[in-house]
């Protein structure tokens, strides 16, 4: 079996590093790096494309969003027996959250509230 070293002694082994440990830590610039890539010497910029309408949603916002209600009790119990006998007979949506997605939509669009809006 071979002799245990301790980690120092495992440093010094590699004395091309200690200049750059010790820029690191004093907080010493080395002067400029030379870039690795030619290329990455001047970046082009990427423009954006122009879009016609306003976005419908806020950015951070893409995908669903989880929004936590109460409710009463039986409501909930309802939701659950109805999703439970949607997914044992193959009828979509069967998820709660379809379920009650679809009936937000409904009663937004029914009271002049658009979703997309």
């Amino acid at each position: 079996m071979s002799s245990r070293r301790s980690l120092v002694d495992g440093l010094e082994q590699t004395p091309e590093l200690k200049s750059v440990e010790e820029a690191f830590v004093y907080g010493k610039d080395s002067g400029p790096k030379p870039l690795a890539n030619p290329s990455d010497a001047k970046p082009t910029p990427v423009e954006k494309p122009i879009s016609s309408s306003a976005p419908t949603i806020l950015p951070q916002m893409a995908g669903r969003v989880p929004v936590t209600i109460r409710c009463k009790p039986e409501l909930a119990s309802a939701i659950k027996r109805i999703s439970l006998q949607r997914q044992l007979d193959g009828t979509a949506p069967y998820h709660m959250q379809d379920i009650l997605e679809a009936a937000l939509e409904q009663w937004l669009e029914t009271n002049g509230y658009s979703p997309s809006n």
